[in-house]
């Protein structure tokens, strides 16, 4: 069976999150999407909830040195910060790590290449990837190539218009955990997606503030932040 899958999504368990997972779910269904995986912010989604007939995958994004780390497939904390422990940790699991837009804030291939071999797959499309770098997608699929590795697609969404934005479809036997993380690990799926607007990141990180009482300062620099990223999008509306 086919299955069209948003393998990055924060929910309101994330600080810059606004997103219940019943939300979560509704919008995908209205969007085509069969699945999601939920991967907050250095916070495992341990709750088992489910909805019929859609798959709502447990996951975690962890911060490492390496950058962000997918965890999918995984229900128990991640207790360190450290790349190689936190991928043999997902792995102990039985659960896939993949690396999260590894180009988004760099061009240096070189930081990358020792951890290829902990990794299940590389999420060569996300949606926010794009701002800070545009070719940051189009090198993550280079790299993942030539590493031989899966390729993961997500929209990285924190509110509802980015959800879908981008997705991987696969085939799998069926809905199961088991025959899921087969056909990803398999590396046939096909992604597809689209930037979102940057001022969807200004929005999440207004979230972040609000929800971690920031001063007055701190939102006079989101005030600019946000500026700037809506001249980025009027910039790339018409080039």
């Amino acid at each position: 069976m086919q299955l069209k899958l948003d393998l990055h999504i924060h929910s309101d368990r994330s600080p810059d999150g606004k997103m219940t997972l019943e939300e979560i779910v509704s919008v995908c269904r209205a969007k085509g999407l069969n699945g999601a995986a939920v991967c907050d912010h250095d916070q495992v989604l341990e709750a088992q909830t489910s909805f019929p007939d859609f798959l709502l995958i447990p996951g975690v994004e962890v911060s490492t040195q390496f950058g962000h780390l997918l965890g999918l497939f995984v229900t128990q904390p991640i207790d360190t910060r450290d790349f190689f422990a936190a991928a043999d940790a997902i792995h102990a699991q039985g659960g896939l790590a993949v690396l999260a837009h590894p180009f988004q804030h760099t061009r240096d291939e070189s930081r990358f290449a020792a951890i290829a071999p902990w990794l299940d797959g590389v999420e060569v499309f996300n949606s926010r990837a794009a701002r800070k770098n545009q070719q940051a997608n189009a090198m993550a699929l280079a790299w993942a190539e030539r590493h031989g590795l899966a390729p993961f697609a997500g929209s990285d969404a924190h509110i509802p218009k980015e959800i879908g934005n981008a997705f991987l479809t696969v085939e799998a036997e069926n809905t199961l955990p088991e025959a899921v993380k087969a056909a990803l690990r398999g590396g046939k799926g096909f992604f597809a997606g689209r930037n979102s607007p940057a001022r969807y990141t200004a929005m999440s990180q207004l979230t972040k503030k609000k929800k971690t009482g920031a001063s007055v300062p701190d939102y006079l620099k989101w005030t600019l932040f946000a500026l700037r990223c809506c001249a980025q999008d009027l910039f790339r509306r018409g080039e």
